[in-house]
């Protein structure tokens, strides 16, 4: 199943140029790395980076962070999957641009 990280430009670029991130302000002081599925991803970006510009999509393969991967609910109660080590450069299978357009991010087709 894939899974999906929304990181703000710098934060891409140091995963990028390091290989590896403790993820984004918010995961550091959690102490895991936030994901969404494909159906949490947009309330994701609405509620967390509302206005926002600039921000990437990863997609990730949820199998292939296993053990460090736990699903813990969140936001009513929703099951989100948390990572619980450096999220890696080589995790990613691919990245999309978030384009804001009239006030929302337009995401690919995560179907």
């Amino acid at each position: 199943m894939l899974i999906y990280k929304i990181f703000r430009a710098p934060e891409w670029a140091i995963l990028k140029a390091e290989g590896a991130t403790a993820g984004a302000p918010i995961d550091v002081a959690d102490g895991y790395v936030h994901f969404s599925t494909a159906a949490q991803a947009a309330e994701t970006a609405a509620k967390h980076f509302a206005g926002e510009e600039g921000l990437v999509l990863l997609a990730l393969e949820s199998d292939a962070l296993a053990p460090d991967l736990k699903w813990e609910p969140s936001r009513g109660g929703q099951l989100f999957p948390h990572l619980y080590r450096e999220l890696r450069l080589t995790d990613i299978l691919w990245d999309a641009s978030l384009p804001l357009v009239n006030g929302a991010h337009q995401f690919p087709d995560l179907t």
